[in-house]
Formats: structure tokens, sequence, C-alpha cells
């Protein structure tokens, strides 16, 4: 083993060996897996360790601790770390959505930068498929605006397709690219990425508008209810509560403690809040009013917390089959 012939890799490896075991364990936390498989793999190649080597190498890293002092972090992953340490679980993959989409490329990133209809017209001429897999790889907005301009006959086959989808290989997005390459301009990332699924398709039929969402769904549920009941689970919140029938509400509200009630209800809109109160009685509503008045500042988290717990409820009563969720009615109590 000579010196001058040793790599960064061989000194790290070298390093390593002579500091122990304990010391390069402790080192290891700070590396990422593939670094510590490079340099494992490298020291499992010494057996031997000549003492003007071992004192080079010392020497060396001490030289490299004065001339790069500092600190060394990898910027991308700690934005990631910071944005998921984040309270509210919503507002997390919002803005992870959005860090990921200004700094990493997508597949088909020109179709990010066109014009929704412009988009769909130059859609409309491919298999529902390809379109399925075009709309996996773009923001859910962006999806739902494009999804909006197609004819309304191939809507809800493009959904169904695009809940279908899970992984794509780069060959598939490299055809489809080179495809539409003409219309769309330059051909993007080939990575292989995850598309599509179930969670796509509500993040995108959420962000549609004019109720063309239940269109869609009712026109999938006739090929597979089941997929549409998932789907509908997955799309149900606190606020869609509004949408049950005064009967239905008050089926869930008799199951939820006043105090659970009144948190979930702090940054609930004026609308969710008077349909709350006119389903229960107006003694229960006037104390739920005045707690809200005298409530002060509370953590998101816990009011999403609470609001999530009712939103169970709402779907452990309609598992039982005592009611349906989605359903709108106007026999509110008065």
């Amino acid at each position: 083993m000579n010196f001058d012939t040793l790599t960064g890799l061989n000194k790290a490896a070298v390093l390593l060996m002579c500091l122990g075991e304990e010391a390069s364990a402790k080192i290891f936390e700070e590396l990422s897996d593939e670094e510590i498989g490079l340099v494992t793999r490298t020291i499992a190649t010494i057996d031997h360790i000549p003492e003007d080597v071992k004192t080079k190498v010392f020497s060396n890293f001490a030289e490299s601790q004065g001339q790069f002092a500092g600190l060394f972090i990898k910027g991308s992953d700690f934005a990631k770390k910071a944005i998921s340490s984040l309270d509210s679980d919503d507002r997390t993959e919002d803005l992870l959505d959005q860090f990921i989409s200004g700094t990493e490329s997508r597949p088909l990133e020109t179709i990010a930068l066109m014009q929704p209809a412009m988009v769909a017209g130059l859609l409309e001429k491919e298999h529902p498929q390809t379109v399925s897999l075009v709309l996996s790889t773009q923001h859910v907005s962006h999806a739902s605006e494009i999804l909006s301009h197609l004819p309304e006959e191939v809507r809800a086959d493009v959904i169904y397709r695009i809940a279908k989808i899970e992984q794509v290989s780069a060959d598939v997005i490299t055809k489809i690219e080179e495809s539409l390459h003409r219309e769309i301009g330059q051909v993007g990332n080939k990575n292989q990425r995850q598309v599509g699924g179930i969670d796509k398709v509500v993040d995108i039929l959420n962000s549609m508008k004019n109720s063309i969402d239940a269109d869609i769904l009712d026109d999938i549920e006739e090929n597979d209810p089941d997929m549409v009941e998932e789907i509908r689970k997955l799309m149900f919140t606190f606020e869609n509560l509004t949408t049950l029938d005064g009967r239905s509400l008050q089926m869930i509200l008799r199951e939820v403690n006043n105090d659970t009630l009144t948190m979930a209800l702090k940054t609930a809109s004026e609308e969710m809040q008077e349909k709350i109160f006119a389903n229960m009685s107006a003694r229960a509503a006037d104390m739920i009013r005045d707690d809200l008045d005298a409530m002060g500042p509370v953590r998101l988290s816990e009011v999403e917390a609470m609001q999530q717990s009712i939103v169970k409820i709402a779907m452990k009563l309609e598992e039982e089959g005592k009611l349906v969720l989605g359903t709108g009615g106007g026999d509110e109590l008065v």
C-alpha cells in the first residue's frame, strides 16, 4: 500500500480502520446507505496498513479539517426533512410537492408549462392509457384542469386507468415522450418513478370544479364499485359533513362528546358551524358557541386530530350500514 496512490475512498477506509469499530459506527450514523456500502466494500479489500501510510492518512485528515472547516450538509435533504417536521399533514404534503416540483425534474415536464386546454387538445388523439399516464406525471392541480378540458365521455376511463397505475418503466415514458416530442418540445426526465394510484386520483378529483368529480365517479361505479367506494372514503373530509342530511349528521353527533366537537369546530367554516348547530339542541349549540369564543390559540394538529376522529366515526357508521357518506339532504333540526 502506497499513500501516493490512495484514492479519497481508500484514505477514508484506512482512517476508519485506524479509528476503530466504535468510532466508525458513530461516523456511519451520519452517512447514507450508499456511502456506507462504498467505504465498507473498500475496507473489506484491506488486510494491512503500513505505519507510514497510517501516519500520512491522519496528517492528511488533519490538514483537510482546517482547509474545509465549516458545515457540510445536503441542502435538498435538509429542506425535505424540515418540511416533513411540520405539524400539519396536509400542509406538509403540499409544501413537499411544491418543493419537489421546483427542484426535481418530472417526466414529461414540458406538459407542466403548457396551458391545460392545449394539453387536452394534444391528448385527445391519444389512447386513454397514454392520457392517464401523462396526467399521472403532472401536479394534481394541472392534471385536474387538463382532465376538465377532455371530452366528457373519456374522463371516467382516464381516471379509472390512473387509479390502476403503480410504477411505469423508463422505456414506456421515453416512448411517450418521443411520440409527443414535436408537439411538446424537449424530452424530460427518463427515470422510473411512482405514478398514478388511488391517492393520485383523489387529489385530482378534489381539485376539480363544477361537480365534475361526481359525474366521473358515477361512470366508474358502473364498472368498479369497490374502487369508487375506496376513492369516496379518501375524498371525504370533516368539511364534507355539511353534505350529509340532518338525520345522518345527528347520528354522528350523538357519538361525539362536546369537548371533541368544540375543538374540531375551531377552524371550521361558518357554514360548517351553522350546519352542526342546526342539528343539535339549542342549549348544546349555545354552550359550544360560548366555549369557542372563550377558547384561546390551539395547535392546528390538535384541531385536525379531533376533526379526523369525527370523520372516523362517520366512516364507522357507514360501514355498519347506518348512513351513507356524501349524500345531501335538507331535514336539519330547526
